[in-house]
């Protein structure tokens, strides 16, 4: 169950650029019955560690806008900081409950929004953008997301990047703000008597490539559109059993 849950996430990263990181929590909480902070933390790492082989493959074929990673990213990281501090002060019912909310977004993005595949002609305003990098990054550190569901739209729409050039720049930017993250929540849970498990997260990472391969196949073959509203109408599913596990 764990490898499909990996490979299924791999499958979201590499059809959509995004979506992978909203399933690990509830594969790390549901399946292998791991504590929140635990979940959320290692989510984080196993989000990186996918998005980063992605990222390679990318840049060997020339997709990676790095004047965009640095507008969205360096923001992102520290919003991302300042997430996990937050999310290490606050009950993580209130982390489940605001994750839940998110995957109801997600859900209503993915069925709604449907992203042109050319660049757009917009005037980029830095500012807009370092801005959206910081919000996405705060809730990339507090809820374990790494936050493709808002950083591809914000990219193409705000920035005017192609829809290829915006998963695959997204990427970067989650690998980075995850890594971040997960660094962030490790030395104060490792103080407080939390055990990360490292062959779990290896697993899920090696099981989650693959699966990102095969997305990225699927993708050039499959129609798009249909399987975002699939995906959407699994992640509200997925968002009613989180509210339900983590108000009861």
């Amino acid at each position: 169950m764990v490898l499909l849950g990996a490979l299924i996430i791999g499958l979201s990263l590499g059809l959509f650029g995004s979506g992978g990181s909203i399933l690990t929590v509830p594969v790390l909480l549901y399946l292998l019955h791991q504590p929140p902070q635990v979940a959320i933390a290692s989510s984080l790492l196993i989000v990186a560690g996918i998005s980063a082989f992605g990222s390679v493959r990318n840049g060997i074929k020339g997709l990676i806008s790095w004047r965009h990673v640095a507008l969205f990213g360096v923001p992102g990281i520290f919003g991302t900081w300042l997430g996990a501090l937050a999310g290490l002060m606050v009950d993580p019912r209130w982390q489940l409950l605001v994750f839940a909310l998110l995957m109801v977004v997600a859900a209503w993005m993915m069925w709604r929004v449907k992203l042109p595949e050319a660049t757009q002609p917009v005037v980029i305003k830095p500012y807009k953008v370092m801005l959206e990098g910081t919000l996405v990054g705060a809730i990339t550190g507090f809820v374990g997301v790494g936050g493709g569901f808002l950083i591809v739209p914000a990219l193409v729409l705000l920035a005017g990047l192609s829809l290829p050039i915006g998963v695959a720049t997204s990427l970067v930017i989650i690998a980075l703000k995850s890594t971040v993250g997960f660094a962030q929540y490790y030395v104060p849970m490792v103080n407080a008597g939390y055990e990360f498990d490292l062959q779990v997260i290896v697993t899920m990472v090696v099981a989650g490539v693959l699966g990102s391969y095969v997305g990225s196949w699927l993708g050039s073959h499959l129609p798009k559109q249909r399987m975002q509203q699939g995906f959407a109408v699994f992640l509200l599913m997925m968002a009613v059993v989180v509210i339900y596990q983590s108000v009861w």
